[in-house]
């Protein structure tokens, strides 16, 4: 451990805080060589962060000792910048303490009037509690619950309820040209995910060649549903051609458009795409599920509340919050990072909106010694160009959650560096291969147009647990190689024997560097 002292000299760009004085057992010899290592971890990550990239850019670069939160290293922690998915570390932690880990969503069928003969002679409501995890296989669930409660016809409508949620689908300043794409989908209290990643919001359209170059694309839908409409005028290319499937929602409708072409022998392409109004998009799902059981609805799928004293006929539950935080934190899901921001602003506010769910993420943040008047938060998931926030109040994040009884659940739901398990390595899995980070940094990444930041936990070589937050804005090119370097250098550095310099690779055109790209 690297002991407090009264003063340190700062060097160019890098200053060393003191929280905790020295203790006045330590001898002066001993004082000497611990300000020496502080000096060099400082001179070593200036080192870093002194390259050209950042010129005209931004860089903060906060580290502490995860212990005592003594501040090692301090350039710009207290300047506001984008953090992109930096803000899930915010919103998850806010989740956790809240909601709580063992919180489980629900998605309930209800009636409100009675079913004779197994007819029901009514609506039936199928009312969304923000499960983000909802699968087609959960509404067959539901659907079988139905079929044993006896139920074998409803002469009614089916009607969507997401009213637990406001209607405001997109959060503050998303971009309009996201809107198609998978990682910006609605936010409804009423919707489903088509995968075990647990993408809510969207449905997933599969391509295949056609048996002949100029043939047409074969197309399909998973889940199969109606409520999306795929216009095909993609076609089959000669065998080693190009890739240049597009496939795209038109705006403010349910029209999916693919286009381009795809070559002769090619394996299945996958494409995910964002539904517009995704509780009629779960509606239609469930009608099918239901007339696969038998169960035949007479009326047309409609969205509206459900009325008060309806009785509940079936029920699904989701996976815990606790066990949410790996899909969420692994993958960077924005979708569940929205979804529990409204849901605790139901639960805690009795107000399923962003408005109210960010007080709550507020709260939580200024009850761990977060500056809040210093940041502004607009979203859960870091996708709003209006977030700001600093790499002191990360850490003051970082070092705060540590005293909460399921901190450690948290804290393995962090992607962790260069363990190639989707699910283990998250979006760090291909980062920091073969150094000391690997299986050993835990953190958090953020990407977005001119952003990069990684925040989290890392031990030095001699056994030292540190938090740093380092967070990159307004550079053209990208310096995520120098935010490797950073958690290298942190992972390998050794008071008594300072590693070798860490070098910062450039790479014109970085692979992964999108953490939302489903194929890295």
């Amino acid at each position: 451990m690297i002991a407090a002292v009264t003063a340190v000299a700062a060097v160019a760009g890098g200053v060393v805080g003191q929280s905790v004085a020295a203790p006045t057992a330590v001898k002066q010899t001993a004082v000497k060589q611990t300000a020496a290592a502080q000096t060099a971890l400082q001179q070593r990550l200036d080192g870093l962060l002194n390259d050209r990239r950042y010129d005209g850019s931004q860089v903060a670069l906060v580290v502490r000792d995860a212990t005592t939160g003594e501040t090692l290293y301090d350039r710009n922690g207290g300047e506001r910048l984008l953090p992109a998915s930096n803000t899930k570390l915010f919103t998850s932690t806010a989740a956790m303490h809240t909601l709580g880990p063992s919180y489980r969503f629900h998605t309930d069928v209800l009636a409100t009037a009675p079913v004779r003969g197994g007819k029901l002679r009514g609506d039936l409501y199928l009312k969304g509690y923000g499960d983000p995890t909802a699968l087609e296989s959960d509404y067959i669930g539901l659907a079988r619950q139905l079929k044993a409660a006896g139920v074998r016809r409803v002469d009614g409508n089916l009607i969507a309820d997401d009213t637990y949620f406001d209607h405001v689908r997109l959060g503050d300043t998303w971009s309009w040209d996201d809107e198609t794409y998978y990682y910006s989908a609605q936010i409804s209290a009423l919707t489903l995910a088509p995968n075990t990643d647990y993408d809510s919001g969207t449905a997933i359209v599969e391509s295949r060649p056609g048996a002949a170059a100029g043939a047409p694309l074969k197309l399909n839908l998973v889940p199969a549903t109606g409520a999306l409409k795929l216009v095909n005028t993609a076609t089959t290319g000669a065998a080693g051609s190009s890739n240049t499937l597009s496939v795209e929602r038109d705006h403010g409708t349910n029209v999916v458009r693919v286009s381009g072409s795809l070559p002769l022998g090619a394996s299945v392409d996958q494409e995910w795409v964002t539904v517009w109004e995704p509780e009629l998009y779960a509606a239609d799902v469930f009608r099918r599920a239901l007339a696969a059981q038998g169960i035949s609805v007479s009326g047309r799928i409609r969205n509206a509340g459900t009325p008060a004293g309806a009785t509940r006929l079936a029920r699904d539950e989701s996976m815990t919050v606790g066990e949410l935080m790996t899909p969420f934190l692994k993958l960077s899901n924005n979708m569940h990072a929205e979804t529990l921001v409204k849901t605790m602003g139901a639960v805690a506010e009795a107000d399923g909106s962003w408005p109210a769910g960010l007080d709550v993420v507020t709260n939580y943040a200024k009850s761990l010694g977060v500056d809040t008047d210093r940041i502004r938060l607009s979203d859960g998931s870091g996708l709003s160009r209006k977030v700001n926030v600093t790499a002191d109040s990360i850490t003051d994040i970082l070092i705060g959650a540590q005293k909460e009884s399921w901190w450690k659940q948290w804290y393995d739901a962090l992607p962790i560096a260069g363990n190639p398990n989707r699910m283990v390595g998250g979006s760090l899995r291909s980062r920091m291969l073969n150094t000391p980070a690997v299986n050993n940094l835990h953190a958090k990444t953020g990407s977005l147009t001119g952003v990069t930041s990684l925040s989290g936990y890392v031990s030095t070589k001699d056994g030292r647990k540190l938090v740093f937050s380092m967070i990159s804005n307004n550079y053209l090119d990208s310096p995520r190689s120098v935010e490797d370097a950073v958690g290298i250098t942190l992972a390998s550095w050794s008071d008594q024997a300072p590693p070798a310099a860490v070098t910062t690779l450039r790479q014109a055109a970085p692979a992964c560097e999108s953490e939302w790209d489903k194929a890295c």
